[in-house]
């Protein structure tokens, strides 16, 4: 008996060596390409205070001086240049219930405009479905609508909306008809984005927070840009999501011809959660399966962008010098 269970478990490690030693062997991710993948049009989220009012300040107990002061609007304009960033989203979630989207600083919100010329500011809304967000609702979806249209016809220099609602079902008609009728009502030019949701995958399969291919063909035909949040995939190994991503960099371009394409990029630290690890989901990671799903095409889809980097807040000086030197085109001037 003894030899038996000796042999079974010498069996099993040999095993488990073969199993690590593939998994160290395998590179589903391609690191080293630099610059032939960056157009110049990158996204990235920006917080609440930048055009928020009053109000998010003395709420969440915020200084206001981190986003009011001209000096430092300008400091993160010359960055967002420097790293080719041409569209943000600056937070103005969530909606209140009735569908009403929360107020801007006026001055502020133009002082941004004035600083940011050359860069795309689409204002970030939406909400949790169900809690501020009320899809089946027509009145809703009326009121969400005109707050969001008298936004932009106040600030005319705003580039369009972000439109972003959590979770999102894979199948929900009616968000497919709050698109629908606030591209309709939008002023001519304006660019209509949303926060997009990744393919499905067995890592986890839940509608709510993944989108068929059905889906992504309805969704993209009524929007101008989606930047998909590719992440918080619960993937258990680096390598993993890397596989992960490059398929989904592949499915995401064929599937969204009637839109523009932003890959999501994860730069923040979301521990103690299943669905994310930075560990495992992370700049470096995220690059690599972007690339490698790139690299599969003879030529970069018509549709493909570039990435969108979640999120401006999180962003540290090494991860700004990491996308620098794995993303960026070589010829950037970064002086």
């Amino acid at each position: 008996m003894l030899r038996v269970l000796s042999r079974i478990l010498i069996a099993c490690l040999a095993l488990a060596g073969l199993a690590a030693a593939a998994y160290t062997l395998w590179t589903p991710g391609a690191r080293e390409v630099r610059g032939i993948h960056d157009l110049g049009a990158n996204g990235m989220w920006l917080s609440h205070g930048w055009i928020g009012d009053d109000g998010w300040f003395s709420k969440y107990r915020k200084k206001a001086s981190l986003y009011r002061d001209p000096e430092r609007i300008q400091e993160i304009a010359v960055k967002l240049r420097k790293y080719h960033i041409k569209d943000v989203y600056p937070h103005l979630c969530p909606a209140e219930p009735d569908g009403t989207i929360p107020p801007v600083d006026k001055p502020q919100t133009e002082l941004l405009l004035d600083c940011f010329h050359g860069i795309r500011v689409m204002p970030w809304i939406g909400g949790i479905l169900d809690t501020h967000c009320f899809l089946e609702s027509p009145e809703w979806r009326d009121n969400f609508c005109r707050s969001a249209i008298a936004l932009l016809k106040e600030h005319p220099r705003l580039a369009g909306l972000h439109v972003n609602i959590e979770p999102m079902p894979s199948g929900n008609q009616d968000f497919v008809l709050l698109l629908e009728t606030l591209k309709k009502r939008m002023p001519p030019g304006k660019v209509l984005s949303i926060a997009a949701y990744p393919p499905t995958t067995w890592l986890q399969p839940v509608i709510s927070v993944h989108w068929s291919e059905e889906y992504y063909r309805a969704i993209s035909k009524p929007v101008d840009q989606m930047a998909v949040m590719t992440y918080d995939s619960a993937a258990p190994m680096p390598k993993i999501y890397e596989h992960l991503m490059a398929g989904w960099t592949r499915e995401i371009l064929s599937w969204t011809e009637d839109s523009q394409v932003l890959l999501g990029i994860p730069v923040y630290d979301d521990t103690g959660v299943l669905y994310h690890s930075p560990r495992v989901e992370n700049i470096k990671t995220a690059l690599s399966g972007i690339h490698a799903g790139l690299l599969s095409s003879e030529r970069l889809p018509a549709n493909y962008q570039g990435t969108a980097i979640y999120c401006e807040w999180e962003m540290d000086d090494w991860e700004w010098e990491y996308y620098r030197e794995h993303f960026l085109s070589k010829s950037t001037n970064l002086q």
